[in-house]
């Protein structure tokens, strides 16, 4: 069986909320997850989320962005950190640049690793970056 998050296009699985995403699907059929029309923009909303953590929150490290993502009420949070940190060879501490492509697509990518325990496809994740 196909992950929800894949299933929907969206890689991060990110709740519905009032927020009028790009690349909606007309039709959302999922009460709790958005559904984009394709990949891309399931990446563009992810990589966006992410770069308001900073901008908005403050987030500065991975385990800081993954703390407000994935919240401990809901996840194994210092689990999800290990496991990004591992996909993306960085520490907890690391602080990304969220206006790098090359950092923000692996960042993005590790997020969907997780969701969806299926490794990203990079264009996916690339088409989703040129998209912002």
């Amino acid at each position: 069986m196909t992950a929800r998050g894949l299933r929907n296009n969206n890689p991060g699985n990110i709740r519905i909320t009032k927020d009028k995403w790009q690349g909606l699907s007309e039709k959302q059929t999922d009460k709790s997850f958005f559904q984009f029309t394709s990949m891309p923009y399931g990446y563009r909303a992810l990589i966006r989320t992410l770069q308001n953590y900073r901008n908005k929150w403050g987030c500065k490290t991975i385990a800081d962005f993954i703390k407000r993502w994935a919240p401990e009420n809901e996840n194994n949070t210092s689990g999800y950190v290990t496991r990004v940190c591992r996909e993306m060879q960085v520490p907890s501490t690391y602080v990304p640049d969220v206006h790098d492509k090359a950092t923000m697509c692996a960042f993005a990518a590790a997020i969907s690793q997780v969701e969806n325990a299926t490794p990203a496809v990079m264009a996916d994740v690339e088409k989703g970056w040129e998209l912002l």
